[in-house]
């Protein structure tokens, strides 16, 4: 699998997105990571990369490729951003545990569809529709107007994943 270029290059990209930290750390006390931090982001970069190798061996189809690496990326970007800094309010507000529901139905709907490129963009469409009604929350718990905008980039960004995935079909 890795002798394709694409793949050496973002397993690289995830080992310098980890190494990143470490090297602000020897330069700023502004970044602060402590051993969990490293062993999380590790968790998420590794899952991702991996889950992406899983997910696309079968499939040679651009399109698909393309759908499915950018599920896996809004995914890993949507649990980045509340871990860090939470969307709704800070990282420690209640209210960010809805977007969990959105991974949820994402992570159903990809098992779910399998590897059926019609099934995934289905569910990608419906994971969009999730990620929008959050919106809901977010206006309800009070959250500033940028996590609305946030939202509405998460949206798109799975609705172009489902796009994606029905080209593919």
């Amino acid at each position: 699998m890795l002798a394709n270029p694409w793949h050496r290059a973002m397993w690289s990209g995830a080992a310098l997105l980890l190494a990143l930290p470490f090297l602000a750390m020897q330069v700023t006390g502004e970044v602060r990571w402590s051993p969990a931090d490293f062993l999380v982001a590790a968790i998420l970069l590794g899952g991702v990369c991996g889950i992406y190798e899983v997910a696309t061996v079968w499939q040679a189809n651009r399109s698909y490729r393309l759908g499915v690496g950018l599920a896996l990326f809004t995914a890993l970007s949507l649990i980045w951003v509340n871990l860090a800094v939470g969307m709704i309010g800070s990282e420690a507000n209640p209210a960010n545990l809805v977007f969990a529901g959105v991974l949820l139905v994402a992570a159903g709907g990809a098992i779910g569809a399998g590897r059926r490129p019609e099934a995934l963009s289905r569910a990608m469409a419906a994971t969009a529709g999730a990620q929008a009604l959050t919106a809901l929350v977010a206006l309800k718990a009070g959250a500033e107007p940028l996590a609305t905008v946030a939202i509405a980039v998460f949206t798109g960004m799975w609705l172009a994943s489902a796009w994606l995935l029905r080209r593919a079909a």
